[in-house]
């Protein structure tokens, strides 16, 4: 009999049949007013959530402040609230302040809830860890393809999971092996649609793929809805995500990047009930819905629409110049950065490109490419 996967976290064992881990996500929805964050927690705690998580990153150690084409958001794809923009300055509105997340840390532990947070560079997981040694790290979906951030956080021995997002299964097999060869033994994947709509196309959902990845890769499935509403992910947990994790705010009218898909304090009460309801009494009855029939819809893996081929390019990391660079310059990781957008060289080849030279003068905020490198 081959054994269910599962992972530990905190007291929680999660996978193996037990309940679903439900996670409110905070990200920038705190509109950085530290009060904001704290409700956030408040609430989570009183709906009856698992954990709530946060986001670690600045503006300059996820990107760099730049007007090149490469770093403004354009797709009429995108939420209204990110059009027109440069990434930096979308950042700069968003990011939780470092200092305010041992406080946080504090708070959470207080009111018996698990806060942990998605580091998105190298820098981030070294805070963490001397912080607020959080019991498990988060890896976004854009960055299943950052090979040196997926080897920084599995050397912290801590459990991971992992958002699948666009990837296919041969970038999800490389994050899966990246992840175990360095020490993370205990491994949880999920479904997510990187989409971000507060009405999505209900054919592009494919809950299914839930079900495909736990047996495919013998890991712990789950979903991470950037989806309006709370049906998608109470049938996901029906169908057996082991972990939910929905985007929480207290009010969708204050605005914010991630307002329109996120969910306020009664609906995460209501998802954590309804979820619940279902582990006990059984949930066949509402996976049979004419709705839940097109959400389960097939296994798929890689980017379904026009919008997540952009988002995947525009927000997911590579390799750029983050100074100018004169050419004959050796490549260092003072000149050279895994930064957002993904225009560049994958992150893979960061390490085999440093300590190489620049094949020719190099602006800074150009994406590096082999053209650009002395082989």
């Amino acid at each position: 009999m081959v054994k269910c996967p599962c992972i530990h976290i905190g007291n929680n064992v999660i996978g193996s049949g037990n309940t679903c881990f439900i996670v409110a996500e905070i990200s920038g929805n705190h509109h950085q007013h530290y009060r904001e964050a704290l409700e956030l927690i408040e609430i989570a705690a009183e709906a009856g959530a698992d954990a709530v998580k946060l986001q670690t990153y600045t503006p300059d150690t996820l990107t760099i402040d730049s007007d090149k084409p490469w770093f403004i958001v354009e797709s009429e794809n995108t939420p209204d609230a990110w059009k027109g923009h440069k990434l930096y300055d979308l950042y700069k509105t968003a990011y939780t302040p470092w200092d305010w997340q041992p406080k946080l840390a504090k708070v959470a532990n207080e009111r018996g809830i698990i806060l942990f947070s998605t580091p998105f560079d190298e820098t981030a997981v070294d805070f963490l860890e001397k912080e607020i040694d959080p019991p498990v790290y988060k890896i976004a979906s854009y960055e299943t393809n950052h090979i040196p951030l997926l080897k920084k956080i599995a050397k912290t021995g801590k459990p991971v999971i992992l958002s699948a997002g666009f990837a296919n299964v041969a970038d999800i097999k490389l994050a899966l092996k990246t992840l175990n060869d360095n020490g993370a033994d205990q491994v949880a994947l999920l479904h997510c649609v990187s989409t971000y709509s507060s009405e999505p196309n209900l054919d592009d959902i494919n809950l299914r793929t839930i079900v495909d990845m736990t047996k495919r890769f013998n890991v712990v499935g789950g979903f991470s809805d950037n989806n309006g509403g709370i049906e998608i992910p109470i049938i996901a947990a029906a169908l057996g995500a082991s972990i939910i994790e929905k985007h929480v705010i207290l009010d969708r009218s204050t605005g914010g990047p991630d307002a329109s898909f996120s969910i306020e304090p009664q609906e995460l009460a209501k998802l954590v009930g309804r979820i619940r309801e279902n582990e006990t009494k059984g949930s066949s009855d509402i996976l049979v819905t004419p709705f839940a029939k097109r959400v389960i819809g097939k296994v798929k893996y890689g980017p379904e629409n026009k919008a997540e081929k952009y988002n995947g390019k525009r927000f997911s990391q590579s390799v750029f110049a983050v100074s100018n660079i004169e050419k004959g310059e050796t490549l260092t990781k003072a000149n050279i950065r895994c930064i957002r957008p993904g225009d560049g060289l994958a992150p893979r080849y960061f390490e085999e490109v440093l300590g190489k030279v620049a094949a020719s003068n190099i602006e800074r905020g150009t994406p590096l490419s082999w053209k650009l490198v002395v082989k």
